[in-house]
């Protein structure tokens, strides 16, 4: 079966309109549509999304014909949404609740359980209609906050689905997520995804931080790991269509609107902005400053105008048309206050424009003023750009957009800075040409090497990428024939060695380590291994003796503790395995015990032959920091001790160098004939026992990382669920 893409996003890039019991297809308005428009037509794909019009409007046959002809025309499916869905779960959560906070509105956001109800019934629903069409190895591409579930919903169905995710807004920092009731069921949502893309570095930053924080997972080179897969996080500033917009100059229907501005504003100057009307994209403070300007500099009233192009928005959100009331009410006062017989200093046209006017004002425009409090990206900044057919022109944009990263040339403002919007407009109206043609020819360049097709085709690369990885790491898996091939070895074999980490491998992490005692499930597994009289189990673990002789001593194992430094054959008695000293403690413990009064919830766990510092109940980013200053610490201590640093589960462990997991695995495997040898850990410590097995040894990795074990298992469920099975397998 034919791989295919599919494109999911709230909107479809075709609006449906009912006219006299006919349908009207339209563009659909916005930046995700306008550059995935073009990017979708030269692959064989279909795009997913609500269609505009709400069900209740629609008869059975109004459906069927509006499917059949998007299915068939435009190679997109639709989702029917009613009414009450949109409301809730598009005007509500997603733009009450999820919009606001994302965009460091804390104050605007609405924190509605009944919203939050819909909002998952409509990724649901998305859900059961994508399962109408996808099959296992599809691509699959969901955009933006309003579809933030969906990844996960499609993976637990079709887990070899590739499935990548792209945020357009901005991802807050883990200070403003964390305010969200609903923050480990958006993580887990999104983490469904193998491939996670943000605009900047800064968003991706903040995602990677919120996921460690929230739900315990580390990364790696911006590779989150799970006990199942590993999700690649990575930047992709989306760019425009820049032939489009370059080109548009040149033609005439565009040569002509140019002329008709050319005519009203005769020789003044233009400053440019164009936005949806949106409390985020900083109107009212643009509107302020260029207010200050004229003030300021007086000698520009009469030769400069600003077009403030604003776009109708979420006209239903009470915020959105409360706004509207103060643009018009700010604009009145500046246009009653300056205004000249013959010329207005602001014309504000509140509705969406068609191609051929923008591309008019892009390229009459002196200035562009591109200030939003806060924008994911902001493709104006990029349309203006590509528009200067002479090069010529001046950029002013917000430090605040993702865009200002990617367009340094440009002039960044403070935008709610109105004394420097104002003095930045001034500079612009008085750069040289040369500058001007200088800045916007580097900008050019950029945008031209970067736009929108090379953004959607490295996304979609780094989607395959990332699978091909994944594909790799699961090939480890003990799974199907390699684990029946695994049993029908255990199953003949007279003598086994079975070598089991406990913390990670046979329960999970706990906050608390008190709380990893065995339970009954364990202690059950644990005894039926040990009653075959061919097994020889040993408890391979980095906790102390009192510890481990307190939870498993009444069973029949080898219990091995402080990672290879005691041995207990018989429950009873331990035996140090070297002629170790721990004079060096004295040198070590008060630099330790500084680095617990640094760190708030770090503690110190003393072991015969180790110390260790604990940090998995600190703050992660701030136990982090110490964490590395400790180590640097450390190194310059330990150099002439004949010492060793050991980094675990949030913890450094300082030992001596003659003792590791290593040395008692060797010294364990020679000590009989053994025909069955298996090894089961977890942790960066079980890779020393992992490297000194013999070749014909099964070294299995708990988590889907890359080891020197042959062998990976997901969690340490799939642990003792193999361990039943080898217990199973004689009976």
């Amino acid at each position: 079966m034919k791989q295919k893409l599919i494109l999911v996003s709230n909107r479809l890039p075709i609006t449906i309109e009912k006219e006299n019991n006919n349908f009207n297809f339209t563009p659909s308005v916005g930046g995700l549509a306008t550059g995935l428009s073009s990017f979708s037509k030269t692959h064989e794909s279909l795009w997913f999304g609500f269609p505009g019009i709400n069900a209740e409007n629609l008869t059975t046959d109004d459906k069927k014909i509006i499917k059949d002809r998007l299915i068939n025309d435009f190679k997109s499916y639709p989702v029917f949404l009613t009414n009450n869905e949109v409301k809730m779960y598009y005007n509500g959560f997603s733009n009450k609740t999820i919009w606001p906070l994302f965009h460091y509105f804390q104050v605007y956001t609405d924190y509605d359980s009944e919203t939050w109800k819909y909002y998952k019934l409509v990724n649901e629903k998305f859900f059961d209609e994508l399962i109408r069409v996808v099959n296992n190895g599809d691509i699959i591409w969901i955009h933006d906050y309003q579809l933030m579930l969906l990844p996960k919903l499609i993976k637990d169905k079709f887990p070899e689905a590739r499935i990548g995710f792209f945020l357009h807004i901005p991802f807050p920092s883990y200070e403003i997520f964390r305010l969200l009731p609903w923050r480990k069921e958006i993580l887990e949502g999104i983490l469904g995804s193998d491939l996670v893309g943000f605009h900047t570095f800064s968003y991706a930053r903040h995602f990677l931080s919120s996921v460690q924080r929230v739900l315990g997972y580390e990364h790696i080179f911006n590779q989150i790991n799970t006990s199942e897969r590993s999700i690649k996080v990575d930047i992709f500033p989306m760019g425009i269509d820049y032939d489009k917009f370059a080109n548009a100059p040149k033609d005439s229907k565009v040569k002509r609107e140019i002329s008709i501005i050319q005519r009203d504003l005769k020789k003044q100057k233009i400053i440019l902005s164009i936005d949806r009307l949106d409390y985020t994209k900083g109107i009212i403070q643009r509107l302020e400053s260029f207010d200050l300007f004229l003030t300021k500099y007086p000698e520009y009233i009469g030769k400069v105008t600003l077009i403030m192009v604003a776009v109708p928005s979420r006209t239903k959100v009470d915020r959105y048309s409360n706004l509207k009331n103060i643009v018009d009410e700010t604009v009145g006062r500046i246009n009653g206050k300056y205004s000249q017989i013959g010329w207005t200093p602001v014309w504000y046209l509140y509705r969406s424009l068609p191609f051929y006017n923008l591309s008019a004002l892009y390229s009459m425009s002196d200035v562009a003023l591109v200030t939003p409090l806060r924008d994911g990206m902001n493709l104006v900044a990029k349309e203006y750009i590509a528009s200067r057919l002479n090069k010529k022109g001046v950029l002013i944009v917000s430090e605040m957009a993702g865009v200002a990263e990617e367009l340094g040339e440009a002039m960044s403002v403070n935008p709610n800075d109105k004394e420097g919007i104002a003095e930045a407009i001034y500079t612009a109206l008085n750069m040289s040409i040369e500058e001007q043609q200088h800045r916007i020819k580097l900008m050019q360049e950029r945008l031209k090497r970067n736009d929108v097709f090379k953004w959607a085709s490295q996304f979609i690369e780094r989607l395959q990428n990332t699978k091909n990885i994944q594909e790799k790491l699961m090939v480890r898996i003990l799974i199907n024939e390699m684990k029946d091939l695994f049993l029908s070895n255990y199953k003949k074999s007279q003598k086994r060695l079975i070598l089991l980490d406990y913390d990670g491998t046979l329960v999970s992490f706990k906050q608390k380590p008190e709380d990893a005692k065995p339970d009954k499930d364990l202690y059950k597994i644990l005894e039926d291994l040990v009653s075959d009289q061919n097994n020889k189990v040993v408890i391979i673990s980095g906790r102390d003796r009192d510890t481990l002789t307190h939870w498993l001593s009444k069973l029949n194992l080898t219990l091995v503790a402080e990672h290879g430094a005691w041995i207990n054959r018989d429950g009873k008695k331990w035996e140090a395995l070297t002629d170790l000293t721990t004079n060096w403690k004295d040198e070590i413990r008060p630099l330790l015990e500084t680095y617990v009064d640094r760190t708030p919830r770090t503690f110190i766990e003393e072991k015969e032959f180790s110390l260790v510092w604990h940090y998995r109940n600190a703050d992660i980013d701030f136990a982090s920091i110490r964490q590395k200053e400790l180590k640097s610490h450390l190194l310059d201590i330990v150099a002439n001790l004949n010492l060793g640093i050991m980094e675990g589960n949030k913890v450094i462990e300082i030992k001596s160098l003659d003792i590791n997991k290593g040395k008692i695995s060797q010294k364990l495997v020679g000590e009989d004939n053994y025909d069955f040898i298996m090894a089961i850990g977890d942790d960066w410590t079980d890779e020393d026992m992992f490297a000194t097995l013999p070749e014909e040894a099964y070294s299995i990795k708990v988590g889907l990382v890359n080891s020197k074990a042959k062998y990976n298992l997901y969690s340490n469920k799939e642990v003792r669920e193999l361990l039943k099975e080898l217990t199973s397998a004689n009976k």
